[in-house]
């Protein structure tokens, strides 16, 4: 009898320890929600490295479980209201899609400020933040900001090689200083999130899209639109800044090794990767496309110019609208675009 009882007891002691080093091992739970689907190029290629970087950079200690395609509840919108109001832990969203609360990251988004590198943007976008954007974030703690490869033009069928050529069509666009830029060009905007495009287009609600390339395998574009347009040099119409942020108070709850483990995972050669990564996936989509007899159409020099010529004023006007409020747009326009050519060339 005496021996049962120490078996017992063993195996019971046995199975304390296993639950103790089990829980030690994977302390740290988080709820990464974002709006996208769970084979995008961004799920598979961007948050899901970068989760299994911050996992291992704890030692087990943590585990990010990724709810894609907005799978918690609500609208790409109000991802960074659940992520502030701690409904989840972090999120990955489009500052874009809350026209107007991040107005000094918009700074990156301009046309002819960001041109075609998103690793260079990335990395200005770093060192910015601290000096100059960190006051859009209040209520989170970012881990890092990016950009997508940037706007091209997607259409459903129409040729597009000049300004002019937009009048008066009906476009998707997720910002407002997208909206801006198709309003210069005498287009009619229409602000929706991106998984709304393709049903979109094919019901003519839109005509098209100021969309990177990259999204086309994700939204099966090459089915809705024929002709894909991109300005000399790959330059674009602006781009989309996005961002990857946990809850504040979450993330003050952390020991400093566990908070190490994400800014590790967060710093400037995965922003550098990260830019190699969608402009990789930028390729891909075009790709597709193309297989699909699709019409990739890239600018002429002389072409590109009489968009820049028609495009300058959205700087001006944004400059005007941050100033407003308190904000250097000048100092911030003049800014990005030096660190932007600085990281460009290294």
């Amino acid at each position: 009898m005496k021996l049962n009882h120490l078996v017992a007891a063993l195996i019971a002691s046995a199975a304390t320890l296993w639950a103790t080093g089990a829980a030690l091992a994977q302390d740290y739970r988080f709820k990464l929600h974002h709006f996208l689907g769970a084979n995008s190029p961004t799920q598979t290629e961007t948050l899901e490295p970068w989760a299994r970087a911050v996992e291992e950079n704890s030692g087990g200690k943590v585990k990010i479980e990724i709810y894609p395609a907005m799978t918690l509840g609500g609208r790409p919108p109000e991802l960074i209201n659940q992520v502030r109001d701690g409904v989840v832990d972090l999120v990955w969203t489009a500052n874009g899609y809350t026209p107007g609360l991040f107005p000094r990251t918009e700074v990156i988004e301009l046309p002819f400020v960001y041109l075609n590198d998103p690793g260079a943007a990335n990395l200005a976008l770093h060192e910015m933040f601290e000096t100059d954007l960190k006051p859009d974030f209040p209520g989170v703690e970012v881990m890092f900001l990016h950009v997508h490869a940037g706007h091209a033009i997607v259409m459903r069928d129409a040729e597009i090689r000049s300004p002019a050529d937009f009048a008066g069509r009906k476009m998707r666009i997720p910002t407002r200083t997208g909206a801006w830029v198709l309003e210069a060009l005498g287009a009619v905007p229409v602000a929706m999130p991106v998984p709304d495009l393709p049903q979109a287009m094919s019901k003519g609600v839109v005509e098209g899209a100021l969309i990177p390339f990259e999204i086309v395998p994700a939204l099966k574009l090459q089915e809705q639109a024929g002709q894909y347009v991109e300005l000399a040099d790959r330059t674009r119409l602006g781009t989309l800044s996005f961002q990857m942020s946990m809850n504040k108070a979450r993330w003050d709850s952390l020991p400093p090794e566990i908070q190490q483990a994400f800014r590790d995972a967060s710093g400037p050669d995965w922003l550098a990767e990260l830019g190699r990564i969608w402009r990789g996936t930028e390729d891909g989509g075009i790709a597709m496309a193309e297989a699909a007899g699709r019409s990739h159409v890239t600018l002429t020099d002389e072409e590109t110019a009489a968009f820049r010529t028609v495009l300058e004023p959205v700087v001006e006007r944004w400059i005007a609208d941050v100033s407003a409020r308190g904000i250097d747009g000048t100092a911030l326009v003049d800014r990005a675009r030096d660190l932007i050519a600085k990281h460009g060339t290294e």
